[in-house]
C-alpha cells in the first residue's frame, strides 16, 4: 500500500503540499465552498488546495446537494452576512470587477463557490432557493484553464481553485494571490502528466472537432454552447 500525505491525502510521490504558499493567503473575508458529494470523492479535486493555502478559518467547505440544510452548522448565518456574493454566471450576475470598485474599503465579504461539474453546480443552485437571494457575480472573460488533466465544458471555464483565486485577487486588488494559490494545481498537473495522464481539450472544442465520444443530449448541448 502506498504511503499517502496526511494533509492532501495524495501518494507522497505526487503530493502537492510543498507547493502551497509559504505564508497562507489572508483576505478580508471568507471563501465558502459548497461541494457536491461526488466532487468530495475525486482524487483530483482542487478545493483542498484553497483550504490549505489560506489562513485558518477563511476557507470553509460544506458538503451536500442543497444548501443550507440543518447539517450545515453556521452556514445560513454566514450567507445572511452583508456583502455575501455567490460566484455563479447568469443574466443577473454582475462582474466581480465592478463589485470590487464599489465595495466599502475595510468591509468584510463572503464569496460562495459551488464545487462540482457544471451540471451538478446548476442542479445544486436550482435546488438551493436560499442562494437565489444572494447577489450573483461572475469573473471577467478568461483564457484556458490550467487544469489540463480534466475536461472543462469550454475553454473559458476554470477549476474551483482558479476561480476563487482570481475572484480574491480582484476583491483584494492583489494579483499575487493567483500565483500563490494555483501553484499546487500546476504541480498536480505536472505530476499526472509525468505518470501517464494526457492533456484534455474542453468539451465544446471536442464537439466541434467531432472527437467527443460520449452521447450528448439537446439540453447538454445547449448548456455547453451557453458556456462557450
Amino acid at each position: 500500500q502506498r504511503t499517502s500525505c496526511e494533509k492532501c491525502r495524495r501518494p507522497l510521490r505526487v503530493c502537492w503540499c510543498s507547493y502551497l504558499p509559504d505564508t497562507p493567503v489572508k483576505i478580508n473575508g471568507k471563501i465558502i465552498i459548497l461541494q457536491h458529494p461526488d466532487e468530495e470523492k475525486r482524487n483530483l479535486k482542487t478545493g483542498p488546495m484553497l483550504f490549505h493555502g489560506m489562513t485558518s478559518g477563511q476557507c470553509l467547505i460544506f458538503y451536500g446537494k442543497k444548501f443550507p440544510s440543518a447539517k450545515h452548522q453556521g452556514l445560513k448565518e454566514m450567507l445572511e452576512e452583508p456583502h455575501t456574493y455567490v460566484l455563479y454566471p447568469g443574466q443577473q450576475s454582475k462582474c466581480i470587477t465592478d463589485i470590487s470598485h464599489t465595495h466599502p474599503q475595510g468591509e468584510s465579504y463572503n464569496l460562495v463557490l459551488i464545487d462540482g461539474t457544471w451540471q451538478q453546480a446548476k442542479s445544486m443552485y436550482f435546488h438551493s432557493p436560499f442562494l437565489h437571494s444572494l447577489p450573483q457575480v461572475s469573473l471577467p472573460e478568461l483564457g484556458p484553464s490550467l487544469y489540463v488533466i480534466r475536461t472543462q465544458p469550454s475553454e473559458y471555464c476554470l477549476s474551483t481553485v482558479e476561480s476563487a483565486a482570481l475572484a480574491m485577487s480582484i476583491m483584494e486588488k492583489d494579483k499575487s494571490i493567483v500565483d500563490k494559490l494555483v501553484h499546487p494545481l500546476k504541480a498536480l498537473c505536472t505530476f499526472q502528466l509525468k505518470y501517464g495522464a494526457v492533456e484534455h481539450q474542453d468539451k465544446v472544442t471536442l464537439l466541434e472537432l467531432g472527437q467527443y465520444r460520449k452521447p450528448v443530449g439537446k439540453r447538454t448541448m445547449k448548456f455547453l454552447r451557453q458556456t462557450a
